[in-house]
């Protein structure tokens, strides 16, 4: 191993048990408590505010005329969309749905490891973006797992979106971010 790997650690160094015995509690200590709050409290800020928001934008712009926030450019219009990103794969709602649930599932897993503020916000921006999309999926008409998504801001010459989706485009923007600097969500910092 080189010094470098010794100074900074690597993903093998943070899950082995040490020689000790200790059952890995020096190194936990050295890296700090894990994150898994701060992940859950964003996740929750994420999915409130989407969660929030389309109930009020439902309630009351749902069948109306588009609001104008800056001009043209900018509008508030409800749109049910059951595909994906830009209405792609209307008829997938269901695999759609899995993909979401799987993601929830893979983010939990890495919680066991979290030891990283800027990963749990990135996760947690992750998660609570995929339980406001998944949220609507499951719960609104046509039906269970077939429900489509509430869109409502509206840029012009660009997909209608909603507050579930700009978390989870920020959140993957900083998860790419996070990659290229090295930084792995157990607290390690790789350097090539």
């Amino acid at each position: 191993m080189t010094e470098v790997e010794r100074t900074i650690g690597t993903p093998d160094e943070a899950t082995q048990e040490p020689a000790d015995g200790s059952g890995g509690d020096a190194q936990a200590a050295h890296r700090g408590r894990r994150r898994v709050g701060v992940l859950i409290s964003v996740a929750a800020l994420a999915y409130a505010f989407d969660l929030i928001s389309k109930l009020i934008v439902v309630a009351n712009l749902e069948h109306h005329a588009p609001i104008q926030v800056i001009g043209t450019v900018l509008q508030l219009d409800v749109v049910r969309n059951r595909g994906a990103a830009f209405g792609i794969g209307e008829a997938l709602t269901i695999v759609l749905t899995a993909i979401a649930a799987v993601v929830i599932v893979v983010i939990a897993r890495i919680a066991r490891r979290l030891y990283s503020v800027p990963w749990a916000i990135a996760l947690g921006l992750l998660l609570g973006g995929a339980f406001g999309n998944l949220t609507d999926r499951v719960f609104r008409s046509p039906g269970v797992f077939q429900g489509a998504v509430v869109d409502f801001i509206a840029p012009t010459h660009f997909a209608v979106f909603n507050l579930a989706d700009s978390a989870i485009v920020c959140g993957g923007i900083l998860i790419v971010i996070l990659s290229f600097r090295g930084l792995d969500p157990d607290g390690t910092v790789h350097r090539d």
